[in-house]
């Protein structure tokens, strides 16, 4: 159960890295948990870095008897988004920089709304 739990917060955490900029046109301070965020996968993926949830979550399903993943709905839907087959540095190096790009947009359309707006 600590396992899926920690896949849904790990796949959580993604779309927020991806996606949370969107968030800031309602709460500006969240500008300061979103750009540690997004630095951190970038630079995770354009290294090639494992993700530190990643072998916590291993452990956590080996502890629990657990040989991989399989099986139940956390398993089928969820973990073929976070891992997916074939995963080699390049196309990680890829997502790093589709990560960064579509951050740059979301920001950019932030910023614009901002300034219509008069917001920091």
């Amino acid at each position: 159960m600590l396992a899926d739990l920690l896949l849904i917060l790990h796949l959580l955490f993604i779309l927020f890295a991806l996606l949370g900029a969107i968030l800031l046109l309602r709460w500006p301070w969240l500008l300061l948990l979103h750009l540690p965020a997004i630095v951190w996968v970038v630079m995770l993926e354009l290294n090639g870095w494992i993700c530190p949830l990643t072998p916590l979550e291993n452990r956590f399903r080996q502890a629990a008897g657990e040989a991989g993943y399989k099986g139940g709905f956390i398993d089928h839907y969820l973990l073929p988004l976070i891992y997916p087959a074939g995963l080699t540095p390049e196309i990680q190096q890829w997502l790093g920089l589709g990560a960064l790009l579509i951050n740059l947009a979301l920001y950019g359309w932030v910023a614009r709304h901002w300034h219509r707006r008069g917001t920091p």
